[in-house]
């Protein structure tokens, strides 16, 4: 796996090419991420870095969470990700990872937490058809059959059934780079991306 970034979601908005056309995208603040720790495998089994994101106050990060983080005499950092590695040859801790690591036309794949609808019934969770709208009809959205009777008397696991919509770890691949702002670590990919403007993201090379 190829060495990943952390960023904040921003919002929506649009761009023109240079043929015209109007392209959906989302902008994204990525990085600058701080190496906090390397593992090799002669000391942990594999090797893999940890970044770290957003820099906070003190008084809001555990005990524990400072001192691990001042054995690599890194900022207080509120949010950390590892990735495994091939190689750790060319890392060392402490290095800051920006948008540098992307290129315009690039394709990556974002992972968020999908944003949250609540309790949501048969139509809207898993697209299902309603019933008759007619006057007479009293099956306009409940769910139907649920399975058999006396055989074998129960609902199945995994039935497709009202519950909590959305609020999952969600990943889209294969979004492509419209534009990079090295000045302030903005980013703009073709499309849209789970989460709410302000959650953060995890951006990954394919």
């Amino acid at each position: 796996m190829s060495i990943g970034l952390l960023g904040t979601k921003i919002g929506m908005t649009q761009v023109f090419d240079s043929n015209g056309t109007c392209i959906p995208v989302t902008v994204l603040r990525v990085g600058p991420c701080v190496i906090t720790q390397i593992k090799t495998v002669q000391s942990d089994g594999y090797d893999a870095i940890q970044i770290g994101y957003s820099q906070v106050a003190n008084h809001l990060l555990s005990k524990a969470r400072l001192g691990h983080l001042n054995k690599s005499q890194a900022p207080a950092l509120k949010y950390l990700q590892e990735y495994r590695v091939d190689s750790t040859d060319q890392l060392k801790i402490g290095e800051v990872l920006t948008t540098n690591q992307l290129k315009i036309g690039d394709k990556v794949n974002i992972q968020g937490k999908s944003i949250g609808k609540g309790f949501s019934g048969y139509q809207k969770r898993h697209h299902f058809s309603r019933g008759p709208m007619s006057h007479g009809s009293k099956n306009h959205r409940q769910p139907g059959s649920i399975g058999a009777g006396t055989s074998p008397g129960r609902v199945f696991p995994g039935k497709k059934m009202a519950g909590r919509l959305g609020g999952k770890q969600t990943t889209i691949k294969n979004l492509q780079i419209i534009d990079i702002n090295m000045e302030q670590h903005f980013i703009l990919l073709k499309g849209s991306i789970p989460g709410k403007p302000g959650s953060i993201l995890n951006i990954q090379m394919p």
